[in-house]
């Protein structure tokens, strides 16, 4: 017995070094690979390519998320766990029946080589700096370089306009944008933000504190953090001119002490339109009121809210007389210059104690009322999902988990029992359906700004997807209604109609105190960057007869439900065709 005991421990020994043996094998490989691609980097390296292209190995995101329901074809999908980017690289880990300590070897390996690359990286730094930063100064731009300034994001000089683009961003597309809107200097930060002005910053930096590569130019400086790359961008402007939009307001009363209402003012004989808005632009105004000879710039206030019109004629009247003075409407334009009081945006400073809901049907404007929410209370909206085209447009609340609590509301188009009680309270966003599908087709096939083709609508695709997709307008909202424990109704449609009275509703429903003014500039800004252009389906109908009928079942079982739980039933618009 002791015999066959010995025997036993003997080859448990002999296995053990087998595996210890393996291992350190398995391990050495791996080192034997890394000084080989290592080696393979340097001599591209010193073939002539750029050390931070050759280099340069960026983390990969890894993060849980949910999968967006959309994307998928069934209707009502189950909420599905993203993966780590690390998994989405190598999806065989997942189907492979390996090991448990092989598939970490794999992982701390990945590790290992990037935080060597980090570090060969870093010790090549001082070296390359130079040679990088004369290569990105030097590169060709249509505008001429300023320099590296400080920037400071409570009181901004650069502030005309503000544009994100965390996937694009390049020089060029930032100094165009400004010059499109009569701005003289273009600021670039963060790799991805571009902000316009007409003065210069006060403070300059060292040139090596700009040091972040553009988003979508490698070898180009686009500032750095709390930093801007400055460009003049005047020799844009004679050509960009003739792009420019000076969009017609309106006539209106005009208020009893011009002056007093509006910032800078300039008389001139012979006052053309032309005129008075080149010295609003300049003066970074949206506004140009014109009353006679009379030019004032300044923004929609409490004082001058643009919202009671008047008739056009009563100011042909006035724009004849000989005084101006006598004057008691003017012409307003909207100048190029974007209203950037309601642009400044961050994320909760301390955790919301309540988990509010930004809820709708897809197509129902959801990503619209985010801009409106975001605009009008200065913080950051979240969601249950990650677009990465909307976090690119400057939502940075894309990336933030659903339920960190860190911003205003959270977007969310999932319906069921489940889903709806892990929040406090919601908004339920409601659209017209017929509507919403045309407007989650467009999304489907050309993105949130595109429109279906023709080709796509006359598909078999098109019916199959009312069919599926009517049943979950309904059913979203009988769920919310059914499971709800807090509820603020919005229509699409009279948010779009009454825009201020509705949008102080929901900013009332979050807790968060806006001023007036601040309202105003959301208006002023309604659309955002998120409206469609191109080439509009042309003038058919999409909705057959059967098509319908099943929609105006949908929309009488939503009414009744609406009214019997005392909410306002659905707009006369949405009743059956």
């Amino acid at each position: 017995m002791a015999k066959a005991f010995f025997r036993l421990q003997k080859f448990l020994r002999r296995t053990q070094f087998l595996l210890f043996f393996l291992t350190a094998a398995y391990l050495m490989a791996g080192s034997l690979l890394l000084l080989q691609r290592t080696h393979l980097v340097i001599q591209q390296g010193s073939r002539g390519t750029s050390a931070n292209q050759a280099l340069l190995v960026p983390d990969r995101m890894a993060g849980a998320g949910i999968a967006d329901p959309r994307t998928l074809h069934n209707p009502r999908p189950s909420p599905r766990l993203l993966v780590g980017m690390d998994a989405m690289q190598e999806p065989a880990l997942d189907q492979w029946h390996s090991p448990q300590w092989l598939v970490s070897r794999n992982s701390e390996l990945r590790q290992l080589r990037r935080r060597w690359f980090h570090r060969f990286i870093n010790d090549q730094e001082p070296m390359q700096t130079a040679g990088f930063r004369a290569m990105k100064l030097t590169a060709e731009h249509k505008g001429t370089y300023v320099g590296c300034f400080s920037d400071d994001s409570r009181e901004r000089t650069l502030k005309g306009a503000v544009f994100y683009d965390f996937r694009k961003m390049t020089v060029s597309h930032c100094q165009e944008a400004c010059a499109e809107r009569a701005y003289s200097y273009a600021g670039l930060a963060y790799g991805a933000e571009c902000y316009c002005g007409n003065k210069l910053p006060a403070a300059t930096s060292k040139p090596e504190e700009c040091n972040s590569e553009c988003k979508g130019e490698k070898g180009s400086v686009c500032g750095g953090v709390n930093r801007l790359s400055v460009y003049r961008v005047e020799e844009l402007q004679a050509g960009a001119r003739g792009r420019r939009n000076v969009i017609y307001r309106g006539c209106f009363r005009a208020p009893e002490n011009l002056t007093d209402t509006f910032p800078a003012s300039l008389i001139q004989p012979n006052l053309t339109v032309e005129m008075c808005s080149e010295f609003c632009s300049k003066k970074e105004f949206p506004l140009a009121v014109i009353r006679g000879r009379e030019c004032h710039c300044g923004y929609p206030t409490g004082r001058f809210s643009l919202r009671d019109g008047a008739d056009g004629l009563l100011c042909s009247r006035m724009h004849n007389t000989s005084s101006a003075a006598e004057g008691k409407y003017c012409l307003v334009y909207q100048t190029p210059v974007q209203d950037t009081r309601c642009t400044d945006r961050k994320f909760l400073t301390t955790k919301s104690k309540v988990l509010v809901a930004l809820s709708s049907f897809p197509g129902a404007g959801n990503t619209w009322a985010r801009h409106l929410i975001e605009h009008a209370t200065g913080y950051y909206t979240g969601s249950y999902y990650f677009d990465g085209a909307l976090y690119n447009k400057g939502f940075k609340g894309e990336k933030d988990h659903w339920r960190s609590r860190r911003t205003i509301c959270v977007k969310t188009h999932e319906s069921g029992k489940t889903e709806i009680e892990m929040f406090d309270s919601a908004i339920l966003l409601i659209r017209n359906p017929y509507k919403s599908l045309m407007a989650e087709f467009n999304r489907k096939y050309a993105g949130h700004l595109g429109y279906a083709t023709d080709r796509n609508w006359k598909s078999k695709e098109w019916p199959d997807f009312v069919n599926s997709y009517a049943s979950w307008w309904a059913s979203h909202v009988l769920d919310w209604l059914k499971y709800g424990k807090r509820l603020l109704i919005v229509h699409y449609e009279d948010l779009k109609q009454s825009l201020i009275p509705k949008l102080k509703e929901m900013v009332e429903f979050l807790n968060v105190t806006v001023t007036e003014d601040r309202l105003l500039c959301v208006e002023n800004n309604r659309d955002g960057n998120f409206k469609r252009s191109g080439a509009k389906q042309k003038d058919f109908e999409p909705f057959t007869q059967e098509m319908k009928d099943l929609i105006n079942r949908y929309i009488l079982t939503v009414d009744k439900a609406l009214r019997g739980r005392n909410f306002t039933g659905l707009p006369r618009e949405y009743l059956p065709r």
